[in-house]
């Protein structure tokens, strides 16, 4: 099984940027596509982007489109969030999580394996 460890959370200010980090460990981060999903108090775990096995495809929710990106190195078992005009509403627990599937899906029941989570909050 694979374990994953969120990193570069922090406390930032409405229109800053951070970079989040996912590192993979026990097994190889190419044998799964590759999902972020955040989580705010009182809400439910939401999807925020996704990246195939060997990062041909991406896709992302509506909220964060033109504003996020997401990335990865397989040779370093690390998937990347680059954050970019960041906005109080973004403020969430953040999550890396891993699939089976080939392709990135939205759905969060479709990953098997998730981080601890790590804290972003955007103040206005």
């Amino acid at each position: 099984q694979v374990q994953l460890v969120e990193s570069g959370g922090g406390s930032v200010q409405a229109g800053d940027s951070l970079r989040l980090s996912c590192a993979a460990s026990g097994r190889p981060a190419s044998n799964y596509a590759m999902g972020w999903f955040r989580q705010a108090p009182g809400k439910e775990r939401e999807f925020v982007a996704g990246i195939s096995r060997y990062g041909a495809t991406t896709k992302y929710g509506d909220s964060v489109k033109g504003r996020f990106t997401i990335s990865r190195d397989n040779a370093k078992n690390t998937v990347y969030l680059q954050m970019n005009s960041l906005e109080s509403e973004d403020t969430a627990v953040y999550y890396c999580a891993a699939s089976a599937n080939i392709i990135e899906t939205l759905s969060r029941r479709s990953y098997d394996y998730w981080g601890q989570g790590t804290q972003v909050s955007v103040s206005s």
